[in-house]
């Protein structure tokens, strides 16, 4: 079943289905932008950084023009946030429905190592940005109409949830279109593997430490078996290693900067991969509070992020509530 097919089916809103139509053709022109790599010169760095103070790849670039284009062309968006740009993009149709917060290309360092990333999307509804300029954009992710990623691998994938079960759609290189391979993700709720930057062990908070060092331990260790790790420095791949198998996403509050509060953007990193894995029967916590659930306060605002298979993400709630006792 086709995506276009598969939105009539399941949603009544047209202007929804547009949005996501729009979305997907970007994803499918940055795919074919990925696939051509140094050839295109999109893996070179440049001069410049985004509003993150992170040095720009040009694929960077590139995908924030393609996904920029699609979204102003379907009509049915009044504004953009994006990663790229300090203060939302403006389009003339500032009454439309419905808002986006996006990161066109996460994880663009491993372009230089050929390695896997994609394009995040959050989709909010309008409340009145024409007269509350970016604080429109400041809305819980539970307030989320949908949220999907595209993510750029050995095959070019779209993980989609309208709030109704996260499902997966393949690019068809051969008809330009993503068709369903996978309805209705259901994560397992107990699992063996997790996914962490254990280079920043020593910044970690006492509850982290605690979790990881009974990992460690394994079949010797009160959890009684053994851990995988598993770390791709793109949330892309590993949210999406957990939707396929299970396990756990761990970016946590540190010491490493202690006037960052966490490392992913709560808007267009935290707010859809959160909707995506809570919709597949995950759970997704900042530590104590739901990540889908936190009021935001800027547009650009870093969290810290848990996610993943929900047995394991509510024993991290305990570990940091009891931390804090």
């Amino acid at each position: 079943m086709q995506l276009d097919v598969f939105l009539k089916q399941v949603s009544l809103n047209h202007a929804l289905n547009v949005l996501i139509w729009h979305a997907a053709q970007a994803g499918i022109e940055i795919a074919a932008l990925v696939r051509q790599g140094a050839l295109q010169g999109v893996t070179e760095k440049t001069a410049t950084t985004n509003v993150q103070g992170e040095t720009q790849m040009q694929l960077d670039i590139r995908s924030h023009e393609v996904a920029i284009a699609q979204l102003r062309a379907s009509a049915v968006v009044a504004a953009v946030l994006s990663e790229e740009e300090d203060k939302p993009v403006m389009f003339e149709t500032l009454d439309a429905p419905f808002l986006v917060s996006m990161d066109p290309l996460d994880g663009s360092s491993n372009l230089a190592i050929n390695g896997v990333v994609g394009s995040i999307f959050s989709v909010l509804p309008n409340t009145g940005v024409a007269t509350q300029g970016e604080q429109a954009f400041l809305q819980p992710g539970q307030a989320q109409r949908a949220a999907l990623y595209v993510m750029y691998g050995p095959a070019t994938l779209l993980v989609l949830s309208l709030g109704q079960g996260t499902h997966v759609f393949t690019l068809d290189h051969d008809t330009a279109s993503f068709v369903l391979t996978q309805q209705t993700v259901e994560i397992p709720p107990e699992t063996s593997e997790y996914a962490i930057n254990a280079s920043n062990q020593r910044y970690w908070q006492p509850a982290i430490q605690r979790y990881i060092d009974e990992c460690l331990q394994g079949a010797e260790g009160v959890r009684g078996r053994d851990f995988n790790m598993r770390w791709c420095a793109s949330m892309v791949m590993d949210v999406h290693r957990i939707l396929t198998r299970g396990g756990v996403f761990l970016y946590p509050r540190d010491n490493k900067q202690p006037v960052k509060a966490g490392r992913l953007r709560l808007l267009y990193e935290a707010n859809p991969m959160s909707l995506l894995v809570a919709q597949a029967g995950g759970e997704s916590i900042n530590g104590l509070e739901d990540v889908l659930a936190i009021q935001p306060t800027s547009c650009h605002q870093r969290v810290p992020v848990l996610l993943g298979s929900r047995q394991e993400i509510q024993r991290l709630r305990e570990y940091h509530q009891q931390a804090t006792e």
